[in-house]
């Protein structure tokens, strides 16, 4: 009988020590990682462009592709390394020589006084008073030997130059009707674009004329992104989306339905939108129009 209650014990310990563990679904929102400042090369991914690169790394596209000697056809690969930053060559004066090895003072033997001092000492001949007044022009042209004050050269690392091919002015449109959210912030919590709220599905449309330069989701904390590039100094970029109506090398008209609202890489449903001139994120609402 207590051999029964024993094992009745055992097997209900055992249910319900199962039974306790529960694992509740974690809903956790990817931020893209913070780029170290000492980066200076990147490994081309697979659906991985040009412009994804340079965006991840707020860089101008054609400015990443002077680095790295890419034609204007912008076509990488997988597994192509990519300078991020330009190449260092050390100046002359940055050379460190050890200061224990003295050079030796270089012997100067003049023959010239060599000469002289065989000739016989001549007395001066007596000479007229205008003769005396009259300049007398040096023919003796200056030694070889004089030292010449040393010429600094410094090597300054610029960045290539981009040169803009604006096609006149842009005229932006809002790309979904939904309220803001939050706005672009360069201090404390960083957003490099503004957040737009809506329903699953929304329409979101391009705000200004362009071609799709990548669409993907590729790039960490952005979900499916679209990126269009107006006009090779203007870029937009739609996140979160739930689905993209688009593919890269698509031209696509202001107002054109590009995604639908979503909220991958979120933590809510919403649209990301960022406008970045010449690579770096500026502030959306400089740019569209007053609601």
């Amino acid at each position: 009988m207590l051999l029964r209650w024993f094992l009745a014990f055992t097997i209900m310990g055992s249910l319900v020590a199962c039974g306790g563990h529960t694992y509740a679904p974690v809903s956790e929102r990817a931020v893209p990682a913070a780029i170290h400042p000492n980066t200076a090369e990147y490994i081309v991914k697979k659906g991985d462009t040009l412009y994804s690169i340079a965006f991840r790394y707020g860089m101008d596209y054609r400015q990443l592709a002077a680095l790295n000697g890419i034609g204007s056809h912008y076509s990488i690969y997988p597994g192509q390394p990519l300078r991020l930053k330009p190449a260092t060559v050390p100046s002359k004066e940055s050379i460190v020589r050890d200061s224990s090895i003295v050079a030796p003072k270089p012997i100067i033997t003049s023959t010239r006084q060599t000469v002289a001092a065989n000739k016989p000492v001549s007395k001066p001949k007596p000479q007229s008073q205008a003769a005396t007044k009259r300049p007398i022009k040096s023919t003796a042209k200056p030694s070889s030997s004089t030292a010449k004050p040393p010429v600094k050269t410094t090597t300054t690392n610029k960045k290539p130059e981009i040169k803009t091919t604006s096609s006149g002015k842009i005229y932006w449109k809002w790309p979904a009707n939904g309220k803001v959210l939050n706005t672009f912030k360069t201090s404390g919590v960083i957003n490099k674009g503004i957040d737009l709220a809506g329903s699953r599905g929304l329409a979101i449309k391009a705000a200004a004329s362009g071609k799709v330069v990548y669409a993907g989701n590729g790039l960490l904390g952005y979900g499916n992104l679209v990126i269009i590039d107006h006009n090779q100094q203007f870029l937009s970029a739609y996140a979160h989306n739930s689905r993209v109506l688009v593919k890269e090398n698509d031209m696509v008209k202001t107002g054109q339905k590009i995604a639908e609202m979503g909220s991958s890489g979120a933590d809510r449903v919403m649209l990301h939108f960022e406008i970045r001139r010449d690579g770096k994120p500026v502030d959306p609402l400089r740019y569209l129009p007053k609601r």
